[in-house]
C-alpha cells in the first residue's frame, strides 16, 4: 500500500456506559458489541484497572512482546476500534496507564486487563463493516480496504 485507502461510514448510535467491575476490559467491550450487534465502532475508555496486560509489536520478528503489570493504575488514555475478525466483533486498542507514583506505561491493550472501574464512550459506525485480515507485509491483522 503506497497511498491512504479509506472507507466511508455514517454515524450510528453513540453509547455511553459503565463497564463491569472485576472483568476483563477487552472481553467486556466485545461481549457488549456482540449483544448489541455492533460491528464497526470507535471508542474511548476512562477509569482504573487493578492489573493490565500490554505490549508492543516487534517489527523485526512480527510478534507482540507483552507484559502484565499487577498494580492499581489509572487509565490516562484508552482509545480503540471495533471491527470484524471471522464475522465476530474484535477490539483493537491502545492504553496509557499511570501508577500511584505517576509512572506512565502504555502500549497495545491485551486480555487480561482487569477493570476496577470504567466508563466507555462508543460511537457506532454504519456501512459495510470493517473486517481484519492477515497482512503479509506486516504480519498484522489489518483492515481489508479496497482502493
Amino acid at each position: 500500500m503506497d497511498e491512504l485507502i479509506c472507507s466511508k461510514f455514517k454515524l450510528g448510535c453513540r453509547l455511553i456506559g459503565r463497564l463491569p467491575h472485576g472483568k476483563d476490559l477487552i472481553t467486556s467491550i466485545e461481549d457488549f458489541c456482540i449483544a448489541s450487534d455492533i460491528r464497526t465502532a470507535t471508542f474511548s475508555v476512562i477509569g482504573a484497572v487493578s492489573s493490565a496486560t500490554i505490549g508492543v509489536y516487534d517489527q523485526n520478528q512480527n510478534v507482540y512482546v507483552t507484559f502484565t503489570e499487577n498494580a492499581i493504575m489509572e487509565i490516562v488514555h484508552c482509545a480503540g476500534n471495533v471491527s470484524l475478525i471471522d464475522n465476530t466483533p474484535a477490539i483493537r486498542s491502545h492504553i496509557v496507564l499511570a501508577d500511584v507514583q505517576g509512572k506512565i506505561i502504555g502500549g497495545h491493550l491485551f486480555s487480561e486487563t482487569i477493570l476496577f472501574a470504567g466508563e466507555i464512550d462508543l460511537q457506532e459506525m454504519t456501512g459495510k463493516p470493517l473486517e481484519r485480515v492477515y497482512d503479509d507485509k506486516t504480519g498484522l491483522m489489518l483492515w481489508n480496504l479496497e482502493s
